[in-house]
């Protein structure tokens, strides 16, 4: 049976349009399903803003879901990573819901919630993939793809071309930027007159590790740390 998160979320979706991530949103959420008002705002503290990144936390479930059904092994990994991004922005069946998160998120007092859910979404994306990288490359991997996965949310959300094939071509323009930025990297370590000069740089970047286990409020750690 759906939680009470689940429940909300799904009563609200067909208010977002009309009154977007909004205390009129979660209460007519709370109306709709009879929830008590107290055990409502016990899950949800921040309301509506709370069922937003519910939203969003379920499109990356979809994606994963739909990623174990899939058969992508006919795929070069650059294909793999874009069908993944698809995957992602598929599992929204709303353009006006997305659009609303959008703008809620884009507020500067939730614009760290946006970006630790875009952020949490390329992570996924990455770790399906059997990333392994555990060093500075864990970091720019994430960046690099938060920025193609924002830049083609925004284009999808005005693009009404048939079947969002002008989405697709663009996804694969910024995917093949990504590419050849990783290949541009390994070019640099693989010049010795270039890992020369950049030796003190790269040093101090071999030292920065990926995070080890769950830790939210800690961006990564550097090699010996604690």
């Amino acid at each position: 049976m759906p939680n009470v998160k689940d429940t909300l979320l799904d009563a609200a979706l067909i208010h977002v349009a009309f009154d977007g991530w909004s205390d009129e949103t979660f209460a007519a959420a709370i109306a709709d399903t009879g929830i008590n008002p107290v055990v409502a705002r016990a899950v949800c503290p921040r309301g509506a803003v709370d069922l937003a990144i519910t939203y969003h936390q379920r499109g990356d479930q979809l994606m994963e879901q739909r990623f174990n059904a899939e058969d992508l092994t006919g795929l070069r990994y650059s294909e793999k990573v874009a069908a993944l991004v698809r995957f992602r922005i598929e599992a929204a069946d709303d353009k006006e819901v997305v659009r609303r998160g959008t703008t809620l998120f884009s507020l500067p007092q939730y614009a760290a919630d946006g970006a630790k859910l875009i952020w949490g979404t390329c992570d996924q994306i990455w770790r399906l993939l059997g990333d392994s990288s555990d060093d500075v490359n864990w970091y720019t991997k994430r960046m690099t793809l938060s920025g193609v996965y924002g830049s083609t949310v925004l284009y999808w959300l005005g693009d009404d071309s048939p079947d969002h094939q002008a989405t697709w071509e663009f996804l694969d323009r910024r995917i093949a930027d990504v590419m050849r930025f990783e290949k541009f990297k390994a070019d640099v370590r693989g010049n010795k007159a270039l890992a020369s000069l950049l030796s003190g740089p790269l040093s101090l970047l071999d030292r920065i590790k990926a995070p080890v286990g769950k830790q939210d409020d800690l961006p990564g750690r550097m090699h010996g740390s604690n």
